[in-house]
C-alpha cells in the first residue's frame, strides 16, 4: 500500500511542472491576445501593433507638395561642366561667347514633404526647408482633398513654418504633447510621406535627446531609431497616446536607422508666435560664449558656468559692462551649465526687459543689468551695406558685412571677409561660379574684411583685367574664382 500510495504521489508530482505551465499560459493569454504585454514597472502595456494609434492620427497627417520656378541660363551649364570654381578659365571664356545673348530658361522643380493639423481650422505645421522659395504650395489631406495652402510665418533657425488652408469642413487636429517628459528607449512613431508614398507608418524608439548636430543655433534634437526618409520632413513624431512629442526633421547621411525631430517643448513657442504675428522674436546679448572644460573650471575655481569669449561693440552686455573671460553664472538666478542653456534662455527673454546677469569676475561675483534687444535671424544683409556696393553690382554680385549674429552662427570672425547675399543670373560673377554664401576673403591677393575693402579694390582694376577672388563656401575648402572686369 505504501509503494503503491508512493508511486501515485511520484506520478502526481511529475504533473505538477506541466500543470503550471498550462496555468501561466492562461495566466498570459490576455495580454498576448490583447496586442502587448505586461511592464511589471509601470503596468503599462509594449504594443504587439500600432494599429488603434495609426487610425487615430493618419487623418491630421498631410502631404504636401511644393512648386518652385527657377531661371537658368547657360552659364549654370557651363559651371556644372566645367567643375564650378578653378575650372579651364579659357574654354568657359571661349563657350560663353558662344551662348551670349542665349536667352534664360525656367524650370519647375518640384517637391514633396509631411506636415500635420494643429487645429479644426486649417493651421498646419511643417519643416521651413519644405516650403522654402515655393511658389505654390499644396496640401493633400488622407481623403484625398487637396487645398491651396498660405505661409502663416516661417522660423528658418528652427526649421520651422506654419501654414493655413480653408476647408469646408473642420478637420481632424493632432495635439502637442509635452517632449521634456519623453525618456530614451520610450517607443514613438512617425507617419509621413517618404518618397512620395503617401500616409506611411513606421515606429522605433527615441534613442537620445538634446542632440546637437550643427543645423543651427538652437540644436536640441529628438534622436529617434524610426525609419524617416526624404519626403517625411515636417511629419509628426507620435508618442503612445498619439500627441506630438517631435517634428521629423533631418537624417543623418550615410547612417541607416538615426533620425532627428524638433521636439514639441522648443515647437510649441515657436508655432505660437508665428500664429499670433507670422515672425518669431528672441532676445540677443551680443556675445560669443565657450563651454567650461573640468580644466577652465579648476582654473577659474567655479563649478559651473560659461565663458564670454568675445563682446560685440554697442550691442546690450558690451553696454551694460560685460567683458571677455567673465563667466555667466546665472541669469535671472536660474543656472547656467551649458552655451546651449545660455542660448535658449536669452533667447526667450522678452525684447525690451532688462535680465539680471550674474557673473564672475577675477575672484568676484557681480551682477550686471542688461536690456535684451532682438536678435537679427534676418539674411545676412541685415546689417551691411549692399545698396552702395556699385562696384560689385557691375559683376552681378550683391555682398554684405558679416553682422555679429552671421559671424556666431558661422563661427567665424566678423571681418573674416564679406558674404555674397545675392547673384545676378547669366552676370560675370555667376558665370564665373560665384554663389550665394560664399564668403569671400581676398581679391587679388588683398584680405578683404569689408564692402568698403571690396568696393575699393574692384573699382581700382582697370577694365578688361582679371579679378580672383578667394572664397570659401559653406560645407566646402578654399577656392579661386576667376572673371573679367
Amino acid at each position: 500500500m505504501d509503494k503503491i500510495s508512493s508511486k501515485r504521489g511520484f506520478a502526481n508530482y511529475k504533473k505538477v511542472p506541466r500543470l503550471l505551465t498550462i496555468a501561466a499560459m492562461l495566466l498570459v493569454a490576455p495580454a498576448l491576445f490583447s496586442g502587448g504585454v505586461a511592464n511589471a514597472s509601470t503596468g503599462k502595456l509594449v504594443p504587439r501593433n500600432f494599429t488603434e494609434l495609426s487610425e487615430k492620427a493618419s487623418p491630421a497627417v498631410v502631404n504636401i507638395r511644393t512648386v518652385k520656378t527657377i531661371e537658368r541660363g547657360p552659364g549654370k551649364a557651363l559651371q556644372r561642366f566645367f567643375g564650378g570654381p578653378g575650372g579651364e578659365q579659357r574654354y568657359r571664356e571661349f563657350f560663353e561667347k558662344f551662348f551670349e545673348g542665349l536667352p534664360q530658361q525656367q524650370f519647375q522643380r518640384k517637391s514633396l514633404g509631411s506636415g500635420f493639423i494643429l487645429d479644426s481650422q486649417g493651421y498646419i505645421v511643417t519643416n521651413y526647408h519644405v516650403i522654402k522659395n515655393a511658389d505654390q504650395i499644396k496640401v493633400k489631406l488622407q481623403n484625398g482633398d487637396e487645398y491651396a495652402a498660405e505661409i502663416i510665418g516661417s522660423d528658418p533657425p528652427t526649421d520651422l513654418a506654419l501654414l493655413k488652408i480653408d476647408p469646408e469642413k473642420k478637420l481632424p487636429a493632432l495635439e502637442l504633447g509635452n517632449s521634456d517628459k519623453m525618456k530614451v528607449g520610450q517607443w514613438v512613431v512617425a507617419i509621413g510621406n517618404p518618397f512620395g508614398l503617401d500616409h506611411t507608418v513606421t515606429a522605433g524608439i527615441i534613442s537620445a535627446k538634446g542632440r546637437v548636430i550643427g543645423a543651427g543655433p538652437y540644436d536640441d534634437f529628438i534622436q529617434t531609431d524610426v525609419s524617416i526618409n526624404p519626403g517625411n520632413s515636417g511629419g509628426p513624431l507620435l508618442n503612445m497616446d498619439g500627441e506630438v512629442v517631435g517634428i521629423n526633421t533631418a537624417i543623418l547621411p550615410r547612417g541607416e536607422g538615426i533620425g532627428f525631430a524638433v521636439p514639441s517643448s522648443m515647437a510649441k513657442e515657436v508655432i505660437k508666435q508665428l500664429k499670433e504675428s507670422g515672425e518669431v522674436t528672441r532676445g540677443w546679448l551680443g556675445i560669443g560664449v565657450q563651454e567650461l572644460n573640468k580644466e577652465l573650471k579648476n582654473y577659474y575655481d567655479v563649478d559651473h558656468g560659461v565663458l564670454i569669449t568675445r563682446v560685440f561693440p554697442d550691442d546690450p552686455a558690451d553696454k551694460a559692462g560685460l567683458k571677455a573671460n567673465d563667466i555667466i553664472i546665472s541669469i535671472n538666478g536660474e543656472k547656467i551649465s551649458s552655451a546651449r542653456e545660455l542660448s535658449k534662455l536669452i533667447s526667450d527673454l522678452p525684447v525690451g526687459k532688462e535680465a539680471a546677469i550674474k557673473v564672475r569676475r577675477g575672484d568676484e561675483t557681480q551682477t550686471f543689468r542688461v536690456k535684451i534687444a532682438k536678435r537679427d535671424e534676418m539674411a545676412p544683409s541685415a546689417k551691411g551695406d549692399r545698396q552702395e556696393d556699385e562696384e560689385s553690382a557691375k559683376l552681378g554680385l550683391a555682398v554684405s558685412d558679416i553682422s555679429p549674429q552671421l559671424a556666431e552662427r558661422l563661427n567665424i570672425s566678423p571681418k573674416a571677409g564679406v558674404i555674397v547675399v545675392e547673384i545676378k543670373p547669366g552676370s560675370k560673377a555667376d558665370k564665373a561660379g560665384i554663389q550665394e554664401k560664399d564668403i569671400i576673403k581676398e581679391i587679388n591677393h588683398k584680405p578683404i574684411s569689408s564692402v568698403a575693402d571690396c568696393r575699393k579694390i574692384i573699382k581700382n582694376v582697370n577694365e578688361e583685367s582679371k579679378i580672383q577672388f578667394l572664397i570659401k563656401r559653406p560645407g566646402a575648402g578654399l577656392a579661386v574664382v576667376t572673371l573679367t572686369k
